[in-house]
């Protein structure tokens, strides 16, 4: 029996209430054209409504044009648990999703994604749920917003302390889904499932599971069917029994700005030469000086942002190969991609699946771990996952929390203030016009890292900008290395929202890290460690 459907057919086996699974992320893997018919099925019949939705990762690109913006629509949608949402630049329209969120017409959750993953595979082994320390004393923690992002939300809690075995723990009961919805390339007529042209397996084996073991279905978007018998037992990432229906989009692209490019699935090596550099600026500087934390040997984790951008300055100098990137969507080694394609990297070494990198995370395996940052408050705590009045303009926080929970080494990056005019060259930074925007502020309007409890587990924090390089230590923060160029009176410690201490033995940022040339990167000799 075929289990071929339309998108149409797909939409129309949903019921009001259900619970549906979507595996996807922010730039690539989207089941955009069943997620379509759902919506389209909606504003025809007004059904299905009161749909839950989970998101492991987000879905669709960042701007609501694809994946989750389809199911935003009043009486459709009725709660959201998601690792991250759509974002983008004040000049677009707020993503649909967004405006359900901020005008509490729906409950909305920012859950970790790997707590979410570990959410459906508890769900799918009918075990209650997840105990896990990842999120203590962040937005995550209920003695802080518990996961909420609205008042509705706020109003029905999602995580609870737990003690046990002499701890306190943060608690999450496992949500079983109704209907999974998952993306792959390939299906065979069985609808065994292969990934050869994803970027990403993201948690589609994990959630499948997760709605089968409870009485739910899968519905798989494919690009292709194939014979039975056509994939090699290997190449299967999802089993056949499984699977219940298979809708086929011949169409679909790899990423939400990549029609196919077979260096991200690990068909082809693409040259090295074939990667843009960094375009010259205070960025760059900041990449650089972020590079210069790293050592030979190192697995580190990168996040979105200028962050991203340090294996470029690897590639700069000479270096490609000595560290091994690992990303959250599951991609190891190689060169990680930017932009819609960030989560995806050329010639990656291996593609994991999502659950099993964040186990890796959520335990501190990595060497370090470099991210951005929006706001840096005086206990050392960071907010990446709202900002007060233009939420939408981030994410949430995806896999910061469970990346940051027990990270030996974090790096975080970013300007020193927002929208300052900046010159940098000839061995200096000058700062021609102040920013408007403190990001160094008293006090984080949300806590995605908590700096309290970093202290307290004896993590190694430092905050890179273009200006400064602070520690966290057990004092508060500390001005380590200053710019050429900068005042650090007037540019420093007047700019920021609260008390800074400087170092006794204050030095000067390496003056090479400002020229716009290579500047002779050593890494250093990486740590020797067990356990």
């Amino acid at each position: 029996m075929s289990k071929h459907i339309t998108a149409a057919q797909a939409a129309a086996l949903l019921r009001d209430g259900d619970i549906v699974s979507v595996s996807s992320s922010s730039g690539l893997g989207c089941p955009d054209k069943v997620l379509a018919a759902i919506g389209e099925r909606f504003e025809r019949e007004g059904a299905p409504r009161n749909l839950t939705t989970l998101h492991p990762i987000a879905a669709g690109d960042m701007y609501g044009i694809k994946g989750m913006d389809h199911l935003a629509r009043p009486g459709l949608l009725s709660r959201v648990l998601a690792g991250s949402y759509p974002s983008g630049p004040s000049s677009l329209p707020m993503p649909a999703i967004w405006r359900m969120v901020v005008d509490n017409q729906i409950q909305a959750y920012n859950i970790p994604s790997g707590i979410l993953f570990d959410m459906h595979r508890e769900a799918a082994a009918r075990r209650p749920g997840v105990l896990t320390q990842a999120g203590m004393g962040t937005f995550v923690d209920p003695a802080q917003q518990g996961c909420a992002m609205n008042e509705p939300a706020s109003r029905h809690p999602v995580v609870r302390l737990q003690h046990f075995d002499g701890r306190d723990w943060l608690f999450f009961p496992a949500v079983a889904p109704d209907v999974t919805v998952l993306r792959a390339t390939t299906a065979d007529e069985r609808g065994n499932l292969g990934y050869e042209h994803e970027g990403a397996l993201l948690g589609a084996l994990e959630q499948a599971m997760a709605a089968r073991n409870n009485g739910g279905i899968v519905i798989a978007q494919v690009k292709r069917i194939v014979r039975a018998g056509h994939l090699r037992p290997h190449d299967v990432r999802v089993p056949c029994h499984l699977v219940d229906h298979v809708v086929v989009d011949a169409d679909q692209w790899q990423t939400t700005q990549t029609v196919y490019d077979p260096a991200i699935s690990g068909e082809v090596a693409q040259p090295l030469s074939g990667f843009e550099p960094q375009a010259w600026g205070p960025e760059k500087v900041i990449a650089r000086r972020a590079a210069m934390e790293l050592a030979h040997g190192h697995a580190a984790n990168l996040g979105f942002g200028i962050a991203a951008n340090v294996p470029r300055i690897l590639l700069e100098e000479g270096l490609h190969g000595e560290v091994t990137w690992v990303i959250e969507q599951g991609a190891v080694g190689g060169m990680p991609l930017l932009g819609f394609a960030f989560g995806c990297a050329a010639n990656a070494d291996a593609i994991v699946a999502s659950p099993q990198q964040f186990t890796y995370f959520q335990g501190g395996g990595f060497d370090v771990t470099l991210l951005s940052f929006l706001q840096v408050d005086g206990d050392g705590s960071v907010n990446v996952s709202r900002l007060g009045a233009r939420p939408y303009l981030t994410a949430g926080c995806g896999g910061f929390v469970d990346i940051t929970a027990h990270a030996r080494r974090i790096v975080f990056c970013g300007l020193f203030t927002a929208g300052a005019r900046l010159r940098v060259g000839d061995g200096r930074l000058d700062i021609l016009e102040e920013g408007g925007t403190r990001k160094f502020v008293g006090t984080a309007e949300h806590i995605s890292f908590s700096g309290l409890v970093g202290r307290l587990r004896g993590q190694r924090v430092r905050y890179v900008t273009e200006r400064c390089v602070i520690d966290l230590e057990d004092q508060g923060l500390v001005v380590r290395e200053i710019a050429p160029g900068v005042d650090l009176q007037r540019d420093v410690l007047e700019q920021a929202g609260m008390a800074l201490q400087v170092a006794p033995d204050l030095r000067r940022m390496d003056e090479r890290l400002f020229h716009d040339a290579p500047f002779g990167l050593a890494l250093q000799a990486r740590e020797v460690r067990r356990g």
